[in-house]
């Protein structure tokens, strides 16, 4: 077995803070590429209904801000924090904003693909992936997967078990 896709990672957060691959160990953690305007912007509201239910459960978001699609995600760092919290409630982690393709896809998108089975480039903002407790990619979602969605709370249910 591989090891897990955060393995030694200092994830940088909008916030100016780290994230250190220790807090993220033994949760399950759904990496999300997101953007403040885009057509599935509104997945933030269920993103943050999914954080609020499983997290007593050790389940965790990454938000992982990007501007690849339609440059669609623009803004600052303080914006894109004051935008999520203000109209969202967003309490979820968001990274520093990160190329999610090409050759400047970051570290931590990169060790994903490397175990997804469909190793196709991230097709647009709101794709998500979804990392067992051991760190290991269970899942990929395309963009249109709403957060709601009964096979993903399945998903989320059984790698928490």
């Amino acid at each position: 077995m591989s090891s897990s896709v955060f393995s030694g990672l200092k994830l940088p957060t909008l916030d100016g803070k780290t994230l250190n691959d220790d807090e993220l160990q033994g949760r399950v953690v759904l990496v999300v590429n997101v953007a403040s305007q885009c057509g599935y912007t509104r997945q933030y509201e269920g993103l943050q209904a999914l954080y609020d239910r499983y997290a007593p459960q050790g389940f965790t978001i990454l938000g992982v801000p990007c501007n690849q699609f339609g440059r669609q995600e623009p803004g600052a760092p303080e914006d894109i924090l004051n935008f999520t919290k203000k109209r969202f409630g967003v309490s979820f982690p968001l990274l520093a904003k990160q190329d999610v393709n090409g050759a400047q896809r970051s570290e931590l998108l990169t060790r994903l693909m490397n175990q997804s089975a469909n190793a196709s480039d991230v097709r647009w903002n709101f794709e998500k992936f979804l990392v067992g407790r051991n760190g290991q990619l269970l899942e990929r979602y395309g963009s249109s997967t709403e957060p709601g969605a009964a096979d993903l709370h399945a998903a989320i249910e059984r790698a928490l078990a």
